[in-house]
């Protein structure tokens, strides 16, 4: 069992409940991992006689596995940035690959400009946009993301609550798996940031944006077309859980602890 609750599928009732009442059918997932969601979408998809595509360029052995008994799920082996512009007719997003400011921003903008295209409002589900990935680049692979909009970074960094730099070796760290930037804050750096941009710039009288924030698990964000004709049903389904202040306060304790027993077992290591 792990000590830290940390999948998207910690949502899933929220996000199923979401594309149910956006009556969503095509639902393209970028980020599959083991693969948890990804069942829960399938199956949903199946229900209705929707359909299910997934972006990973690596998932885990368990997803692959899993997709290749489920002839219903296409799998693209490409990062989002690569195989989103092929999709098409998409009515909700689901976004959780790699948390930097530079590709979910593209990932928001390549998914607006299709649903634009395609005449569908837009409906964007989003992963891990609280601390440590809303104010602080997350990289994967940070040769992919060009040089001018990647910000310094260590595959040794650890991060924790209330230090904007960073420590060798200690705290919230990727253990080589992946790397933080070195700062924390500033423009174009983050999650949340690239949310908000996105939102500012794109919130319009002819075509408004709602956002909701919901602040627990590392975050979940919903942006959607606050002019689509299921607008209402799915605010209505987020607002208990938008900004609100126990789960906010919950998730802080909780990360608190972790770091915590995170510093514990590297003081005792040391």
């Amino acid at each position: 069992m792990t000590l830290l609750i940390h999948s998207m599928s910690e949502f899933s009732d929220l996000i199923l409940g979401t594309l149910h009442a956006a009556e969503a059918r095509s639902i393209t997932e970028i980020g599959a991992e083991f693969g948890g969601m990804s069942q829960q979408l399938a199956a949903y998809a199946k229900a209705i006689g929707g359909s299910l595509t997934s972006i990973d360029p690596g998932p885990k052995p368990e997803f692959l596995d899993w997709v290749a008994r489920v002839p219903a799920v296409r799998h693209l082996a490409a990062t989002s940035l690569e195989a989103m512009p092929g999709c098409s007719n998409v009515d909700a997003w689901i976004i959780d690959g790699d948390h930097n400011y530079y590709t979910v921003s593209n990932e928001l903008r390549i998914a607006d400009e299709l649903s634009r295209r395609d005449g569908k409002p837009l409906l964007a589900i989003l992963h891990d946009i609280s601390w440590p990935c809303a104010r602080r680049d997350f990289y994967y692979a940070p040769e992919r993301i060009p040089a001018e909009h990647r910000h310094p970074y260590s595959f040794d960094a650890g991060v924790t609550i209330g230090d904007p730099g960073y420590r060798d070796h200690r705290g919230f760290r990727g253990g080589g798996h992946f790397a933080w930037a070195l700062q924390e804050g500033g423009p174009r750096n983050g999650v949340l940031t690239a949310i908000e941009d996105f939102v500012a710039a794109g919130d319009t009288e002819a075509r408004p944006l709602s956002f909701a924030n919901i602040p627990a698990v590392f975050g979940l964000g919903v942006v959607f077309d606050a002019s689509a004709p299921w607008a209402a049903e799915v605010t209505r389904v987020l607002e208990p859980y938008h900004n609100n202040s126990l789960l906010a306060s919950l998730e802080l304790n909780r990360l608190r602890n972790y770091l915590a027993v995170l510093d514990w077992q590297d003081r005792d290591a040391a």
